[in-house]
C-alpha cells in the first residue's frame, strides 16, 4: 500500500486509538478430513461441546447484557435442531466443516433477509456460533492481536470482543457493523473506540493506523503530518475526558446555572459494585430482563425481590426506576415470549406481560415488597394505549391487596410509562394520570423514522436528533411541565454529547445514561446554555 488510506464511517463508541492494524478477515485455517462419516459426525459433536464449554467459561467472566447474550448462544448451541442439517449432510458424505458451515449459512441468510430487527439480531448470534464451532473443528481459533492493535474487518463477533484483552488500548474499525449491535454496546460500556460502516478498503490493509472514533475516520499508513494532527485531537479528547472525570462527583448544571439530573441505566445489579452512588442522581432505568435468563427461564418472586432490594439499598434515598419485563422483539425468553412474524410490532413489553398475568403478578409482588427498602418508581414498557396502563396499575393494586391480607410489608410505588411508541408521544394528553413519563429514545426513534437500529444501510436515518423525533420529545416534555408530570429520557441519546444540547433545548432536565457515559454527559451539560 503506497501513501495514506483514509476511510470514513460512523462512530459507534467514542475515543481515539493509535496502533498496528490487525486484519481479522485474514484468519485462515484448514480442515483435515476424518476419513469416515462416523468420525466426521463425532468431530462435529466434539467441536459443538468444546465451543459450548468456551462460551460458558467466557460467560462466567462477564456480567449484564454480555452474559445474557452468551447464555442465549449457549441455548442455541444446545438446540439439536440447529445442527440437524449438518449431521444429515455428513451422512451424505460432506466433511464436518463444510456441513456445519453450509447448515449455519442457510440459517443466517434467512435471518439476514428478514425485515424484522429480531431476526437480524439473531443472525449475528448465528454467525458467532458458526465461527466458534468452526474454529474448534479446524484447530484455528482466533489469532491474538498484538497489544493496542486496531481490529479491522467486515464485522466482529461479540465473543471475539469479549475474548480480546483491551487493557493496552486498541480499537475496532468495521467495514459493515452497526452502532446498535451487541459489540457496539459492549465497546461503549468498556470505553473501546469503535467505528462502523467504513465500506471496502479496496487496498491491502497493513501498517500503522490512526482511529478517530470521535468524528468517524481512520487513516492507515499515515504521514507524519497525519500523526501530529491526530495526536493533537487525541490529547484534547483525553484532556476533556480527564476533566470530565474530575467533575463526575459534582451535580450536573448548565453553563447558565440550570440544574440537570443525571441518573444511570443498570442492566444487572452486579454492575453497581463499581459505581459510587454519589456520582449520580439515582437509577433512571433498571432493566429486569437479566432475571429472565434465556437458559434458566422464568425467575420466582423471591429471586426478583432480592435483586430489586439490592439496588434500592445501594441507592439509599435516591430514586430507582425499575422497568417491568420488556421481553419480546430482540429479547426472546423461553417459556414466555412467542414466535411472531413481526415481533417488534407484536406481543412484546407490557402487551406480553398483560397476556401472562401469572408472570406479571409475580414481578408486581416482588416490586411491591422491595419498595419498602428505598425510593422506588416502576415503569411499564411499550405502552401504546391507556387501557394497557390502566390494566397494569389494576394488577399492581390487586397484588397489593393480597400482600396486605397476608400481612406482608409492601409499599405502592409511583407507576409511570415509557414513551417509545409514537401514539403516546403524539397524544400524551391521553395519559394525564400517569405518575411520570420516561422517553425511550432508541425505540421511539426507530418507530418514528422507520429505520432499524442495527441496519447500517439506514444508520443515518436512525437519529434521535432528527427534527421529527426532537419535536415529539419537546411536546411530551412541555405536556409534562404544564401538568406537573415528571419527564425523563433513558435512551442512548441521553449519553450522546452531540445530542445533549438539543435535548436540553427541547426542555428535558432529567436524563439517564450508561455508567461509562456519566462523566462526559455531565461535562456536555456544563457547556450548554438554555
Amino acid at each position: 500500500m503506497s501513501g495514506p488510506l483514509r476511510l470514513t464511517g460512523t462512530p459507534a463508541s467514542g475515543g481515539y486509538a493509535e496502533g498496528p492494524i490487525f486484519c481479522m478477515d485474514n484468519d485462515a485455517a484448514s480442515y483435515l478430513s476424518k476419513g469416515s462419516d462416523a468420525a466426521e459426525a463425532a468431530a462435529l459433536k466434539t467441536a459443538i461441546a468444546a465451543a459450548s464449554e468456551q462460551l460458558a467459561a467466557l460467560a462466567a467472566t462477564t456480567t449484564g447484557e454480555a452474559t445474557d447474550m452468551l447464555e442465549f448462544q449457549l441455548a442455541m448451541l444446545a438446540d439439536d435442531s440447529l445442527s440437524a442439517a449438518a449431521f444429515d449432510a455428513i451422512k451424505a458424505g460432506t466433511p464436518a466443516d463444510k456441513a456445519w458451515s453450509a447448515a449455519l449459512a442457510g440459517e443466517i441468510a434467512g435471518y439476514e433477509a428478514a425485515e424484522d430487527e429480531y431476526f437480524r439480531a439473531r443472525a449475528a448470534d448465528l454467525k458467532d456460533i458458526l465461527q466458534q464451532v468452526l474454529d474448534v473443528l479446524t484447530s484455528a481459533g482466533n489469532r491474538a492481536p498484538p497489544p493496542g492493535a486496531i481490529l479491522f474487518g467486515e464485522d466482529i463477533t461479540p465473543t471475539r470482543f469479549l475474548a480480546t484483552d483491551w487493557s493496552a488500548g486498541g480499537g475496532i474499525a468495521l467495514a459493515k457493523g452497526s452502532s446498535a449491535s451487541h459489540v457496539a454496546m459492549l465497546a461503549r460500556s468498556r470505553g473501546v473506540p469503535m467505528i462502523v460502516g467504513l465500506g471496502s478498503a479496496a487496498r491491502e490493509i497493513a501498517g500503522l493506523a490512526l482511529l478517530d472514533a470521535e468524528h468517524g475516520g481512520i487513516v492507515l499508513q499515515p504521514t507524519s503530518g497525519d500523526i501530529e494532527t491526530f495526536r493533537k485531537f487525541s490529547t484534547a479528547y483525553g484532556e476533556r475526558s480527564r476533566r470530565a472525570e474530575e467533575g463526575v462527583m459534582k451535580p450536573a448544571m448548565t453553563k447558565n446555572g440550570v440544574p440537570v439530573r443525571v441518573l444511570i441505566n443498570v442492566a444487572d445489579p452486579v454492575d453497581l459494585d463499581r459505581i459510587d452512588i454519589k456520582s449520580c442522581d439515582g437509577v433512571g432505568l433498571m432493566r429486569t430482563e437479566f432475571l429472565f435468563s434465556k437458559v434458566t427461564g422464568l425467575p420466582d418472586e423471591e429471586a426478583q425481590y432480592r435483586a430489586y432490594r439490592k439496588v434500592l439499598e445501594w441507592a439509599a434515598d435516591k430514586p430507582v426506576t425499575i422497568r417491568t419485563i420488556d421481553a419480546g422483539g430482540d429479547k426472546p425468553v423461553p417459556g414466555f415470549t412467542v414466535e411472531e412474524g413481526n415481533p417488534f410490532l407484536g406481543l412484546r413489553g407490557i402487551r406480553l406481560a398483560l397476556a401472562r398475568p401469572d408472570v406479571f403478578s409475580a414481578q408486581a409482588r416482588a416490586l411491591l415488597r422491595a419498595a419498602v427498602h428505598g425510593n422506588l418508581k416502576v415503569m411499564f414498557p411499550m405502552v401504546a394505549v391507556h387501557e394497557e396502563y390502566a390494566r397494569a396499575t389494576a394488577l399492581f393494586a390487586e397484588e397489593a391487596k393480597k400482600l396486605a391480607a397476608a400481612g406482608e410489608p409492601y409499599a405502592m410505588p409511583p407507576l409511570g410509562i415509557m414513551v417509545e411508541v409514537p401514539s403516546v408521544a403524539i397524544a400524551p394528553e391521553l395519559f394525564s394520570d400517569v405518575a411520570f413519563f420516561s422517553i425511550g429514545s432508541n425505540d421511539l426513534t426507530q418507530y418514528v423514522m422507520a429505520a432499524a437500529r442495527d441496519n447500517t444501510a439506514v444508520a443515518t436515518l436512525n437519529s434521535a436528533t432528527h427534527p421529527a423525533v426532537l419535536r415529539l420529545i419537546a411536546d411530551v416534555t412541555e405536556f409534562g411541565r404544564q401538568h406537573h408530570i415528571p419527564v425523563s429520557l433513558c435512551g442512548d441519546a441521553g449519553g450522546d454529547a452531540a445530542a445533549i444540547p438539543l435535548l436540553l433545548k427541547a426542555g428535558l432536565r432529567d436524563v439517564s445514561v450508561v455508567p461509562a457515559q456519566l462523566a462526559l454527559a455531565k461535562a456536555a451539560i456544563a457547556g450548554v446554555t438554555v
